[in-house]
């Protein structure tokens, strides 16, 4: 917890940046209980590709800086959801295999493009990096990622915050407080079986705020939790120093704004043309009998990690040149790794100019001094944005040759205030989606679904009412039936849902939840369950193996 009264503040002497990244997946694992379909569901590449392109990279970025002594300071929230995946053994074994697979079909590409000069070199590069990446799954981290994120924890560079369960958006079951706690108690739960301790910083889902989590999150001993600028800037009071200093809750808890150009500045970034285009894969170019080995039975296109071709540039994309300067119609420029990577070091070095200044401002209208917390998606670091991992290492390079900035995680920034020094503020109902408040996730899309998800909810809170000491098999299925609650209260199916991406599998998702609780249920009221149906349900949903389904009971 972070401690609220100092007798002696440390007040650090330059202003601070403190970066956090949101590591987050929903539920995606796809098991096949009678094994007739082994190969990785479309779902499960997006896991693959993160655990590829973000996870492994930031862990290497992290080894690189440690073993240059630079002082780096890194916050990030890993998802109880996210970090079931990570060490969840079919999962682990689909994906070296899903490795093995980039690798032997970079044997083929480095075959074919046999005298193409760059795009070999290219080619080249993907397959090394592929190999090199198996080799650190298995003997540097021993297939064991979140044992190297609490490593650097206890070295004090990483500072890792606590989740929701599956990921809800919490404001809107604040009228159901039994769900909020289960959300709660089940990430608090996982936290404390992956890292060995209680957390400090909650990371809100979405960063989904309302006032009535205040006295719900203080009462668990958390210290803080991130929310957007304008949560604060309309909150009651207003704070007067918006988004460059945390406030303190009428409960004695911190909330600490957001950087709110940050974001903006960083996808600008991933637009620019010298960097590869990550929607151009040759899993979707080549001939069907070229990239079959890869695909394995499954015939449907997919990516395969090999990308040649950089950002089309903005004439190319409004279509005012379309070929770009030098290019015949319909010709792409190939991908420039030296260049794409001096870019990264450049970008790095403008985003820092840009945070300082703004600190630098804030400075002079400020006794304290002054916070830049950079709030980011893990996943745009490296899985959609291929030099993300390189951008970080920069940053943080650039940042310990900067004397008039230091780095700091939240809660380090936080234990170093004087307690007098924040104002008590109720910040305003907000969030990161769309304009700021709920509607990405209650709008035409998807309300469809919450008369549903409530009504299951009001049955999970009567099953752990009427059957608080049960056990054997009736305990089993009511543990199952939690699941399948948590389940439908993730907040990836109505955002899928709101955005039109991968919608048919959010319904779906949404549907078997609810189906598999409706079932359970039935069959507690008719005292039968069949045990085979229970047990392959356990196996197909398996978060939580610890769960007690009594975290739905209500308070007294």
């Amino acid at each position: 917890m972070v401690p609220r009264v100092l007798p002696t503040a440390v007040l650090p002497k330059r202003p601070v940046i403190s970066v956090v990244l949101e590591a987050h997946l929903p539920f995606i694992r796809h098991c096949d209980p009678k094994g007739l379909d082994p190969s990785p569901s479309d779902e499960e590449i997006w896991f693959f590709e993160a655990l590829s392109e973000t996870y492994i990279p930031l862990l290497q970025v992290m080894d690189r800086l440690d073993g240059d002594h630079i002082p780096f300071r890194l916050g990030i929230s890993l998802s109880p959801i996210l970090c079931h995946l990570l060490e969840d053994e079919l999962l682990l074994q689909k994906y070296l295999e899903y490795t093995d697979k980039q690798i032997k079909f970079g044997k083929n590409e480095l075959e074919r493009t046999l005298g193409e000069g760059e795009k070999q070199k290219l080619a080249r590069m993907y397959y090394d990096r592929a190999v090199d990446r198996r080799i650190a799954f298995t003997e540097r981290y021993g297939g064991r990622i979140l044992s190297i994120f609490d490593h650097y924890q206890r070295k004090g560079k990483l500072e890792i915050l606590a989740a929701a369960a599956t990921h809800a958006f919490l404001p809107f079951y604040t009228s159901f407080p039994e769900a909020v706690q289960a959300q709660i108690e089940v990430g608090i739960a996982s936290y404390r079986n992956h890292f060995g301790k209680n957390p400090q910083g909650f990371a809100l889902p979405e960063l989904g705020w309302t006032a009535e989590l205040d006295r719900i999150l203080r009462s668990y001993n958390f210290g803080y939790t991130i929310a957007e600028t304008h949560s604060l800037v309309f909150g009651t009071p207003a704070a007067t120093r918006g988004s460059f200093y945390p406030v303190k809750t009428p409960s004695a808890f911190f909330v600490i704004p957001r950087e709110y150009y940050a974001e903006g500045d960083i996808s600008a970034f991933m637009q620019t043309s010298v960097y590869r285009d990550n929607n151009e894969d040759v899993g979707y170019e080549l001939p069907p009998e070229l990239v079959r080995a890869f695909l394995g039975k499954n015939a449907f296109r997919r990516p395969t990690g090999y990308k040649y071709w950089r950002n089309p540039s903005p004439s190319h994309r409004t279509g005012k040149n379309p070929a770009g300067p030098g290019l015949l119609p319909g010709e792409k420029e190939l991908y420039d790794p030296q260049a794409a990577a001096e870019a990264a070091v450049e970008d790095a070095r403008r985003f820092l100019d840009e945070r300082i200044n703004r600190l630098t401002a804030a400075s002079q209208y400020m006794e304290e001094p002054p916070l830049c917390l950079c709030a980011l998606d893990a996943d745009t670091f490296g899985h959609h944005w291929y030099e993300g991992p390189q951008f970080i290492e920069a940053l943080f390079r650039e940042g310990a040759l900067r004397k008039e900035i230091q780095f700091m995680t939240p809660a380090e920034f936080l234990y170093k205030q004087d307690s007098a020094s924040f104002e008590t503020v109720t910040p305003e109902y907000s969030s990161c989606g769309v304009n700021g408040y709920a509607e990405m996730w209650l709008d035409a899309s998807n309300d469809w679904m919450y008369r549903h998800s409530i009504r299951a909810l009001d049955r999970m809170i009567e099953l752990a009412e009427r059957f608080p000491d049960d056990t054997g098999l009736k305990e089993r299925s009511l543990n199952q039936a939690a699941r399948e609650i948590l389940l439908v209260q993730a907040s990836d199916w109505p955002k899928m849902l709101y955005k039109q991406e991968s919608a048919c599998f959010a319904r779906a998702q949404i549907a078997d939840a609810l189906r598999n609780f409706t079932t359970i249920y039935e069959a507690l009221g008719s005292n039968y369950i069949s045990t085979e149906w229970l047990t392959n349900l356990e196996r197909r949903h398996n978060i939580f193996p610890h769960i007690n389904y009594r975290v739905f009971r209500r308070k007294k």
